[in-house]
């Protein structure tokens, strides 16, 4: 199965590089493709990505990560999409069990997992676990018994190309909050939606450390929430943690 790595980028500059080598490096005897979306971004992002092997680029001036996504989504060549954000890095494990898992259950559509931060303290990652083990029964909730779709993070999601294609792509009127729950949510009525706590992928904890901890995940997840019941998020605008070239 090939992996189309669909990756939004808006002022990635310092972030793309360590993303796009980490790719390489796991996935180097596999099937790949690496698509960075230059976002209307500002610095150096689209000439540092262009540096990397196997590496294209594609300007989508229209800020948004679902835009984002849905532009590489339509240059994908893949039998999986892998969306993952600039500030990611994957590691052998995390293809290893992509690989496994989709090969094993042809009903799977789409496998999620959770972030670990590679630059918080342990007092985050504190935080960050107590945070997951409390989103669990919501989780469980939300998909078990309100039947209203599974959870995705949308930096850390692969989805099979044919059921993307079938739900529409990315709903791009979503610029960031209730994205990743809304594709959960139309993916889920096609197929399995899983969300996999062993399926980890090291991340950049920088919003947590702009906004704060409580602030943002209490956003992140009242917006997975008011999303599934109410099929928007409850803020639509967001703050922005990538710094603006001068």
């Amino acid at each position: 199965m090939k992996i189309s790595f669909v990756i939004p980028a808006y002022n990635e500059q310092h972030y793309i590089g360590a993303c796009v080598e980490s790719i390489l490096q796991a996935c180097r005897t596999h099937d790949f493709e690496i698509i960075v979306v230059n976002n209307a971004s500002t610095d150096q992002t689209r000439s540092t990505a262009l540096k990397y092997p196997n590496v294209r680029v594609i300007d989508e001036p229209v800020k948004g990560t679902n835009q984002a996504r849905n532009t590489g989504f339509a240059h994908a060549t893949g039998d999986l999409i892998a969306n993952i954000d600039a500030d990611n890095r994957i590691h052998h494990g995390w293809l290893k069990k992509t690989l496994a898992e989709f090969a094993g259950n042809p009903e799977l559509v789409a496998l999620s997992g959770p972030y670990v931060f590679y630059d918080l303290s342990d007092n985050w990652h504190w935080l960050v676990r107590t945070f997951y083990r409390i989103a669990y029964p919501i989780y469980v909730l939300n998909n078990k018994f309100l039947h209203r779709g599974g959870a995705v993070m949308g930096g850390n999601v692969v989805i099979r190309s044919g059921a993307l294609k079938q739900v529409g792509g990315y709903n791009t009127s979503l610029r960031f909050y209730g994205d990743d729950t809304d594709t959960a949510m139309r993916l889920n009525k096609i197929g399995l939606v899983k969300f996999d706590y062993r399926f980890t992928i090291f991340s950049s904890g920088r919003r947590l450390q702009k906004q704060g901890a409580a602030a943002a995940l209490f956003l992140y997840a009242v917006n997975h929430l008011w999303t599934a019941v109410f099929k928007r998020p409850f803020t639509p605008a967001y703050e922005e943690v990538r710094v603006s070239a001068k």
